[in-house]
C-alpha cells in the first residue's frame, strides 16, 4: 500500500480489518457513553482477531467545554485496556469532535477497555459523552503502530524549570494529532521510521508573528522519534533517536513499552527528553497512521482534522496573544480569521555570487485597493520563506476579507540576510488558498489554487501568480 495518499480521517480505513465493541452497558447507551465527574467508569469490551496494535476510533464531546474559556478549556477521560492505563483523551469542545488513540498491543481475545473522567480537567467540565466507540487493528499499519511513541505531559513552570503543574497540557500546548513519514533505509530490506506531533501552540521558542509568516499557522509541529527497523519490524541496534531540547538530535536511551517509546515534553517550545519527571500524571499515545504526499508541507495534517486550526485559535486568543483590534498594518498576530492560509510550491536556483540566499514572501492585492500589496513577511526580510518544496504561509488582510475581494496574489523575491546571492525563485503552484470560518474552521467551497511557472530574479523581484 502507497500509504502516503493516505490522510487522517477515519473514513480512510476501508479495507483495514475492524473489530466492533459490544457494549458493557445498558442498551439505551448502545450508541455511546456518558462519563459524569462524580460518576462511575465505563467500560467496553472487544475481541482481538489476533495479536497486535489496536486503535480507539470514537466522537467526542463535552457541553460546557470551551478551549477559548479559562476554566472550561477541556475534559479529560484517562483511558485503560484490562486495568493499564494506556493514554488520556483530550476534549476540548462541547460539540462533536472524531478522534482516534492507540491502545497498545494486545493479545488475541477478549479485552476491556474502560473510561474514567479524569482529575485535571477544567472546573466547567461535568460531563464527556463518547459517541460510536470502535475498536480497529489495521493490517497495513502494524509496523507504524507498533513503534509510536507515548508522549507523557509536560510538568514545567512557566520559566521552564520544574514543579510546574503537571495536567498543563490539558489547558495549554496540548498534542492534538500525531502522524509518522516511512523512507528507505541504507541497509537494503530496512526503513525509518519518523513520527511527528502538532501541538495546539509553543509557549516558547519561535516569535508567533514569525511563525504565521514562515509557518502559516500557530501550532507547533516537531518530528519527535525516529527509529530504523529491519525487514522483520525489529528496531535495528543504536538507531533510535529523539528531537530533545535546543532541537539537538540525540540517541534514545529511556524505556519502551513493548516497542513504544516512552518520552516527555520537556520545554517550552515542546521538545522531548527520553526521562520522565515522577510527577507526571499525562501521557498520550496518539494514532500515528496518517501520513502525507512527499510533495506537501506538513500543514497538510492539519487541513485533513480541520479542528486543529479552531483550538490553536482559541488558545491564542484565551492567552491573550492577539492583537484587539486586529490590523494588517502590524506585523502583530490579529485575529486568525483575517488571515489568508496559503500553501505554494517553489524552487531556488543557482547562486550568481555572494550573499545571502533569496526567500519569497507571498503579496495579495485587494480588488478595493490594489495599489496596495499585503505581505506574508511584514517586509521583514528574515521572515521570508527561503526552504523550497510545498511551504505554508500566511497574509493578514482587513477583517471581513474573502476570496472574492481578492484581485491578485503575488511572490516577491526577498533575500533573508546581509547581501545577495543572486539566485533566483519560481514558483510554480498554490496548493490551497483558504480563510478560516466564524468558527475557525477551514472555510469550504471558496478558496485559492494555481499551478503554472513564474520566475523572480534580482532584476524581476515580483511577479503574479494568480488573479481574479
Amino acid at each position: 500500500m502507497d500509504t502516503r495518499l493516505r490522510h487522517l480521517t477515519l473514513g480512510l480505513a476501508a479495507g483495514l480489518a475492524a473489530v466492533p465493541l459490544v457494549s458493557a452497558v445498558p442498551a439505551n447507551a448502545a450508541s455511546g457513553l456518558v462519563l459524569e465527574r462524580s460518576g462511575p467508569a465505563r467500560s467496553v469490551s472487544f475481541t482481538a482477531a489476533r495479536d497486535g496494535e489496536a486503535l480507539l476510533g470514537l466522537t467526542v464531546a463535552a457541553p460546557g467545554v470551551s478551549w477559548a474559556r479559562k476554566g472550561a478549556e477541556a475534559a479529560l477521560v484517562a483511558v485503560s485496556v484490562d486495568g493499564r492505563h494506556v493514554t488520556d483523551l483530550l476534549v476540548p469542545a462541547a460539540g462533536p469532535t472524531p478522534r482516534t488513540l492507540g491502545l497498545g498491543g494486545v493479545r488475541h481475545g477478549r479485552h476491556k477497555v474502560t473510561f474514567r473522567f479524569a482529575k485535571g480537567s477544567a472546573p466547567a467540565a461535568r460531563r464527556v459523552l463518547l459517541s460510536k466507540p470502535k475498536v480497529r487493528q489495521p493490517k497495513d499499519d502494524q509496523l507504524v503502530l507498533r513503534h509510536a511513541p507515548v508522549v507523557v505531559g509536560r510538568t514545567l513552570n512557566a520559566t521552564g524549570g520544574p514543579g510546574g503543574d503537571p495536567y498543563q497540557n490539558a489547558y495549554t500546548d496540548a498534542p492534538l494529532i500525531a502522524w509518522h513519514e516511512t523512507r528507505p533505509a541504507a541497509t537494503p530490506g530496512h526503513k525509518i521510521l519518523e513520527y511527528s506531533v502538532i501541538w495546539s501552540n509553543e509557549d516558547g521558542g519561535t516569535d508567533t508573528p514569525a511563525l504565521m509568516a514562515r509557518w502559516g499557522r500557530t501550532t507547533d509541529i516537531e518530528w519527535v522519534y525516529r527509529v530504523e527497523v529491519d525487514a522483520a519490524g525489529n528496531r535495528v541496534a543504536d538507531t533510535a533517536v529523539y528531537q530533545a531540547p535546543e532541537h539537538q538530535t540525540l540517541k534514545f536511551t529511556g524505556r519502551y513499552e513493548g516497542d513504544h517509546p516512552v518520552m516527555q515534553t520537556c520545554t517550552l517550545n515542546n521538545n522531548m527528553c527520553d526521562t520522565v519527571t515522577p510527577d507526571a500524571e499525562l501521557r498520550f499515545l496518539l494514532d500515528t497512521t496518517s501520513t502525507r504526499p512527499d510533495d506537501r508541507a506538513r500543514e497538510y495534517l492539519m487541513d485533513q482534522t480541520p479542528w486543529t486550526y479552531r483550538i490553536t485559535a482559541q488558545e491564542m486568543d484565551r492567552e491573550g496573544k492577539i492583537e484587539n483590534p486586529s490590523s494588517p498594518d502590524t506585523p502583530a498576530v490579529g485575529d486568525l480569521r483575517t488571515y489568508l492560509y496559503l500553501e505554494f510550491s517553489k524552487t531556488t536556483g543557482a547562486p550568481t555570487g555572494t550573499g545571502s540566499a533569496p526567500g519569497v514572501s507571498i503579496g495579495v492585492r485587494l480588488k478595493k485597493d490594489p495599489a496596495r500589496l499585503y505581505r506574508s513577511d511584514h517586509s521583514v526580510p528574515s521572515w521570508s520563506i527561503s526552504r523550497d518544496g510545498s511551504p505554508a504561509t500566511t497574509i493578514e488582510l482587513p477583517a471581513g476579507t474573502t476570496v472574492a475581494d481578492i484581485a491578485s496574489v503575488e511572490a516577491v523575491r526577498q533575500p533573508t540576510g546581509a547581501g545577495d546571492n543572486g539566485a533566483s525563485a519560481t514558483v510554480t503552484a498554490i496548493r490551497r488558498g483558504f480563510f478560516l470560518d466564524r468558527d475557525y474552521l477551514p472555510q469550504s467551497g471558496s478558496s485559492i489554487t494555481w499551478t503554472g511557472s513564474v520566475t523572480v530574479s534580482p532584476s524581476t523581484p515580483t511577479a503574479q501568480i494568480w488573479h481574479s
